[in-house]
């Protein structure tokens, strides 16, 4: 199923990783690691997100990634909230 940005349906999320996490292997094992800690947040059903990689994403141990996020997403509600 395709939405378009703001309808209801499935979160979208979107990955960048530049040069500045590293060779083109880092950045993908970093897209890949971001898309897995992706399935075990918990992410709102009405928002696209964007979600940018840093160049620790690769070597932090994969728990510390998953709270990482969860706190950022966490946090971006919030200020959406004021």
């Amino acid at each position: 199923m395709i939405c378009a940005v703001g309808e209801k349906g499935i979160p979208q999320v979107g990955i960048v990783a530049s040069r500045r996490v590293g060779s083109a292997v880092m950045r993908n094992r970093a897209k890949r690691r971001l898309r897995e800690a992706l399935l075990r947040v918990e992410l709102k059903t009405d928002r696209a997100y964007v979600v940018i990689a840093s160049p620790g994403v690769v070597t932090m141990g994969f728990d510390q990634l998953i709270s990482g996020l969860g706190d950022a997403i966490t946090a971006s509600e919030e200020e959406r909230n004021r």
